[in-house]
């Protein structure tokens, strides 16, 4: 069975999903919410409208696998996320989802006995939108979720992540104690499709590229600056303690810290995604007595990410000297860079070759569920697909044909490490 037949169900998954997750403005799929649920249990009767197994995890993720498979025999792992930003698109995460369940539909199809089965799992909780930590549904699977990460609440409903998990089918007994029940020793493989969710592959005309690495990151949620409110016209430059300035101050000098690493050939990228005064005593004659903000670095180099934050945290020292303020640090939160497995890495770019496919190697500034299994001694592959527009927008653009290319791509994979063509390790 050639698996680009198959392109009329990804028209019908994409669409289906997209209109059950339509807001009126783009795409919301919350984690552990609503939109994530709706998606899941769409996607539960799709797999067994086609003959496919299907169950949930102690962390509420899907595990999908073919009838005739043993549970127990070493797998071929497929997955990405359920989830989206706020009023994202529909192709950030599902892509991978859809991608697995068709390699799944075709080995189903042509009834081949390959050694290695295949599973696809659909994660919840990828996005970090929504309660300030990505990976909330792979890092329970491999017993990384903490007990201060369950009490992490949601940015409207304020509920902690334990109850919105549990409300969604998750068992936070077994999450809290952090077992592990993904099991790293029978995982040959895990494979993800996602879209580039950067410019590079349109400027580079390229329809798929494969993924060396991925990047980390630290970040802070919220850090607070309090100063000493007054009002506008009556007190001078020497004596203010104005928390905008200060907090303006600190992100001029991080820019400029910014700029003299990438000058020494750093891979570094910095951002202050929210910045605001209180709504409720903001005012244009005001002098601002308190800023929230937040604070993210990425970086290839884990080595780069804790430099910069120690520059972070000593120029805060400074500008609270230097101002008469101080700033207050909610937990951070970290992510470890990851490297792809050469040898899994090499058969997506064969399988390109084989399609007379531009082989093409771009890295992921953003960061993946892939990036824990590798961490944790899972070989792991990525490949990326062309996207207009970028991610984390309504505007995400996947062609429908590039996406069936990398469908190909990755089921030729599949059926190569099924006849243990893993190399070059």
């Amino acid at each position: 069975m050639d698996i680009l037949h198959l392109k009329p169900l990804a028209e019908q998954l994409f669409a289906d999903i997209g209109a059950l997750s339509f807001d009126g403005v783009g795409i919301t799929r919350d984690s552990y919410g609503a939109g994530e649920s709706a998606a899941a249990d769409y996607l539960c009767g799709f797999a067994e409208q086609h003959g496919l197994r299907v169950h949930r995890d102690k962390a509420a993720n899907l595990v999908f696998t073919l009838p005739d498979e043993n549970d127990s025999t070493p797998a071929a792992w497929v997955g990405s996320h359920m989830d989206s930003v706020p009023q994202g698109g529909n192709f950030d995460g599902l892509a991978g989802i859809v991608a697995g369940l068709l390699c799944q539909i075709a080995r189903r199809s042509q009834g081949a006995g390959e050694a290695v089965p295949l599973r696809v799992i659909a994660f919840r909780g990828e996005e970090s939108a929504w309660f300030g930590k990505a990976y909330m549904g792979s890092s329970a699977a491999l017993g990384k979720l903490t007990t201060d990460d369950l009490t992490l609440k949601h940015r409207h409903s304020g509920q902690t992540l334990a109850a919105c998990m549990a409300a969604s089918g998750a068992d936070i007994d077994a999450i809290a104690a952090q077992q592990s029940w993904f099991d790293r020793d029978r995982a040959v493989a895990y494979l993800e499709l996602h879209i580039e969710q950067g410019p590079v592959m349109v400027a580079r005309k390229l329809p798929l590229a494969v993924v060396p690495g991925i990047r980390g990151n630290v970040r802070h949620n919220h850090i607070t600056c309090i100063g000493e409110p007054g009002h506008s016209g009556a007190v001078p430059r020497w004596l203010r303690k104005d928390a905008m300035f200060a907090v303006a101050d600190l992100i001029a000098r991080l820019d400029e810290h910014w700029k003299v690493l990438l000058e020494r050939g750093s891979d570094l990228v910095v951002t202050t995604g929210m910045v605001s005064t209180d709504a409720v005593e903001h005012s244009i004659s005001r002098i601002p007595g308190k800023v929230d903000f937040s604070f993210e670095a990425r970086s290839k180099s884990m080595d780069t990410l804790e430099g910069f934050y120690q520059l972070l945290r000593t120029e805060c020292k400074a500008i609270s000297r230097d101002r008469g303020v101080r700033f207050e640090f909610d937990r951070r939160i970290e992510s470890a860079p990851a490297t792809m497995d050469a040898g899994l890495s090499r058969l997506l770019r064969d399988a390109c070759a084989n399609a007379d496919l531009p082989v093409e190697m771009v890295p992921s500034g953003a960061g993946h569920d892939a990036s824990l299994f590798a961490n944790a001694g899972v070989p792991t592959a990525m490949l990326f697909v062309r996207n207009e527009h970028g991610s984390h927008n309504p505007d995400e653009a996947m062609d429908l044909d590039d996406f069936m290319l990398g469908t190909k791509v990755l089921y030729q994979a599949l059926q190569d490490i099924g006849r243990g063509k893993i190399h070059d390790r």
